[in-house]
């Protein structure tokens, strides 16, 4: 199969609340950076367009009307996927190892500012029988469960959960698309009263806009355009069965993560630990206990120690393998269908050398992993890797 290569991005927001454009704005202004940034002609070089939203979050019937456009592919092939945007880079990935196209932009976005219901969207994504009818006044409360379940079985300590949330607020000091970086202490994180338990208000990401575009092209093709590239090794992608249903969900666990993650470790060729192979790592953590979960069943850390590494420091900026050097989603917000592609971004700037202060050095080898969250068990992961390591 022909290599896959990352040779442009580009975003608008991340910011709490983006008044000054609509959805489609952003749109066209996170892939007008990305064209500009790959040195492709969206209208002559990009075969296939690629859109990530779901009608629910837009507000929207049929709101597949709406993507061509701003992307720049009207009256050009473009389909819509309901899902994360690295379930986008997915389909992209496959367009261009099909041999159906050689260049693939992919887009997703998220305005959840605008949304003046967005709890009642979470519960009308419950199951209708079991879930929906709980009176708990926060969908969330499903993600407490899971964090209690995963406590219980792996015995990690209330005090890790708080110091993911420390260590990546933190760390989203040095990031410009960090909007709820802040200097939080263990403390702090531990004073504050619950939100959902076991994790405080410091412990769960808030939302924010932003739409984020990549595009994606074939070895043959791609050092036409750019020779700043970053390798898509691999990717995969899984829903586990009976998602959203709480008497099949495993408590504790994320299975569509690990079966993603062998997805992607196979298609790279990855054997044996693969925390060797990573110098960096940016995974999901919406949720303070699903970084360390994350870790876990992406087999970055054994079962029920990834907490024992993060209290060692080996998760830091300046450790080991350093991960969500970004912040994170809990520094950088949840974009809703954007965050995987928030989380991607991050890595391709980190693999280029250009991610700023919060660069870190040496970085060859990067991998993402996203979730969709509550109450879908969907996740999808990524390996990539910098042109000079190829």
């Amino acid at each position: 199969m022909s290599r896959v290569a990352i040779i442009g991005v580009g975003w608008y927001g991340f910011k709490p609340s983006t008044p000054e454009v609509h959805f489609q704005g952003m749109m066209f202004e996170s892939s007008s950076r990305a064209y500009a940034d790959a040195n492709v002609d969206p209208r002559k070089d990009v075969d296939v367009f690629v859109d990530c939203q779901e009608d629910m979050w837009e507000g929207i019937a049929i709101a597949d009307e709406f993507a061509p456009e701003p992307i720049g592919g009207a009256l050009r092939p473009t389909f819509t996927v309901a899902g994360d945007g690295l379930l986008g880079v997915a389909h992209a990935y496959m367009l261009i190892n099909s041999g159906l196209a050689n260049v693939v932009a992919v887009e997703a976005h998220g305005k959840p500012s605008e949304i003046k219901t967005l709890n009642d969207i979470y519960y009308f994504a419950f199951d209708p029988l079991h879930l929906r009818p709980l009176p708990t006044g926060n969908p969330f409360f499903l993600a407490g469960l899971d964090a209690q379940a995963y406590m219980a079985r792996t015995g990690t300590p209330r005090e890790s959960l708080a110091l993911v949330a420390s260590k990546n607020r933190s760390q989203g000091l040095l990031n410009e698309r960090a909007p709820y970086a802040a200097r939080i202490t263990l403390d702090d994180v531990l004073r504050a009263p619950y939100a959902i338990y076991p994790m405080s208000e410091y412990e769960i990401s808030r939302f924010s806009d932003a739409s984020v575009t990549v595009v994606l092209a074939s070895e043959e093709v791609a050092r036409k355009f750019t020779d700043r590239i970053v390798w898509l090794d691999g990717i995969g992608f899984n829903t586990e069965v009976g998602t959203g249903a709480v008497e099949l969900h495993q408590w504790g666990r994320m299975p569509s993560m690990r079966q993603a993650a062998l997805m992607a470790y196979k298609m790279a060729r990855i054997e044996g630990s693969p925390s060797r192979y990573f110098s960096l790592a940016e995974v999901e953590d919406r949720f303070s206990f699903m970084e360390l979960l994350a870790l876990e069943e992406t087999m970055i850390a054994p079962e029920g120690q990834a907490h024992v590494s993060l209290e060692a420091g080996d998760y830091d900026f300046n450790g080991p393998l350093p991960v969500n050097p970004s912040g994170g989603s809990l520094a950088m917000g949840i974009q809703l269908e954007a965050t995987g592609l928030g989380r991607l971004v991050e890595a391709v700037l980190q693999l280029r050398g250009e991610a700023g202060q919060h660069q870190v050095k040496g970085a060859r080898r990067a991998l993402v992993a996203s979730w969709r969250g509550v109450p879908s068990y969907t996740s999808a992961v990524a390996v990539l890797s910098s042109e000079v390591n190829s």
